[in-house]
């Protein structure tokens, strides 16, 4: 969710900027050094980017001062972990304000550690989770992808109940969540659903870089596995 240029207070504005600086050059340092020690990368980093870019792009109004979306954000902290997206989150959301009048520059901090920072972070912890217990790969997608989209829209929530706590910070969450949730639940549904979809076309055209990535298992680690089984 993009919280519109001006729309918070500046004390608010300053505040998440400093606070997800940190996170955004830890992100550039970790992208770096991911094009760095293996550049063939590069290629699907541009893809997760534009993936985010997209999928974020199509707003739908849901309460005054910000819009409700997909995020894309889960695809590329399973990838290539949270720190990463971080940065590309920030680029993205930089060139939707500049060039789509989508979120703003003074609100870009709060944009950024809502969508860039909490939403990955939130669907990485849900896929390491399931991949711990061995669920489908598809399920491990499914609530990463899902997760990252419903935590961005919880932190834009409070973000505005900061900054609009009317009566109070608790009642101000409540009503901006309950607005969200008409619309963002679904959209989190489906991306969770697009996300299984991408994987899939991931998994037939990627297949080597997922392995490389540790998404897949290499045949060696899947042949132990079965033999694991079957003994």
């Amino acid at each position: 969710m993009h919280i519109a240029e001006g729309f918070l207070p500046v004390p608010h504005a300053v505040g998440w900027a400093v606070a997800a600086a940190p996170f955004v050059v830890h992100g550039v340092r970790a992208t770096v050094r991911q094009v760095r020690e293996h550049p063939e990368d590069r290629v699907l980093l541009a893809a997760a980017g534009a993936f985010t870019f997209i999928l974020s792009a199509l707003k739908m109004p849901s309460v005054t001062g910000s819009s409700s979306h997909p995020t894309g954000t889960g695809a590329g902290a399973i990838l290539f972990r949270p720190p990463v997206m971080a940065f590309l989150s920030t680029v993205v959301l930089l060139f939707q304000a500049l060039l789509l009048a989508h979120g703003g520059l003074t609100t870009l901090g709060a944009n950024v550690f809502s969508m860039g920072i909490a939403g990955p972070w939130v669907g990485y912890g849900a896929y390491a989770a399931l991949r711990r217990l061995r669920a489908p790969l598809e399920v491990q997608v499914f609530f990463a992808m899902a997760l990252a989209d419903l935590a961005t829209y919880l932190v834009t929530s409070f973000q505005l109940a900061l900054a609009y706590p009317d009566p109070s910070v608790g009642a101000a969450f409540a009503k901006f969540a309950t607005i969200f949730a008409l619309t963002q639940v679904p959209l989190a549904v489906i991306e969770g659903l697009v996300g299984v979809v991408l994987f899939r076309v991931l998994r037939s055209i990627a297949g080597p870089e997922l392995e490389r990535l540790g998404i897949l298992a290499r045949p060696a680690e899947r042949a132990a596995t079965e033999d694991g089984v079957h003994a």
